[in-house]
């Protein structure tokens, strides 16, 4: 079995506290229709969430920059969560399947959507063109090696260009997944906003206590 590294260790410690502090903000959204809510307790429960994801993206960047390949094979994911993986996380344009069942979307709000999806899609897409050109890059490096041409300083240098490479395009990835978040957000009420982040919160935590199953 493979020694993990400190960043590994260090983020898988931090992934699964911030995975449990996700099943309990899970619990507060799935409660929302237990009583009276006003304008105000969406905006908190919106808010926690919200935080919450930000929080990751923080902790995640800075361990990345010190072990980007770690977050390419995440060993504190279970397999069946790495099958869903999308240039290290979560699919965009998976949440709006959340979204297609939501109730009372008005037509400007359905509108708003589709738009959103259609650029989704073209960031994604873009996401994925530059993962291909870093994964030439990798292999017309590997070529290099079998052809005896690497080695010396220049490695030292190409190497760090490479793992520069896929730090930019996980940020890519990142930035996509806040974007699509953040753009469905705005587009609804907050209870509409409470269901959408209940429907997502639950796929992610649903999805790794299946895969711990397995």
């Amino acid at each position: 079995m493979k020694q993990q590294t400190p960043t590994e260790q260090k983020f898988s410690d931090f992934y699964n506290k911030w995975i449990t502090q996700l099943e309990e903000h899970l619990i507060s959204l799935l409660q929302k229709d237990d009583y009276t809510h006003d304008q105000s307790d969406y905006e908190t429960l919106i808010a926690k969430i919200t935080t919450h994801h930000k929080n990751y993206y923080r902790f995640k960047w800075a361990a990345a920059h010190e072990d980007i390949c770690a977050f390419f094979t995440p060993i504190w994911l279970t397999p069946l969560e790495n099958a869903y993986l999308w240039v290290t996380g979560w699919k965009p344009s998976t949440v709006f399947r959340f979204v297609d069942s939501l109730p009372d979307l008005t037509e400007e709000q359905v509108k708003g959507i589709e738009g959103l999806r259609v650029k989704i899609k073209m960031e994604e897409e873009k996401v994925e063109r530059e993962m291909e050109r870093q994964q030439v890059g990798v292999a017309d490096r590997r070529m290099v090696e079998v052809m005896g041409g690497g080695g010396g300083g220049g490695e030292v240098v190409v190497m760090k260009g490479l793992l520069g490479g896929l730090e930019r395009v996980m940020k890519m990835g990142d930035c996509v997944r806040l974007k699509t978040l953040k753009g469905l957000l705005d587009l609804m009420n907050p209870k509409q906003c409470v269901e959408l982040l209940a429907a997502q919160t639950m796929f992610c935590v649903k999805l790794r206590k299946w895969g711990k199953k397995l």
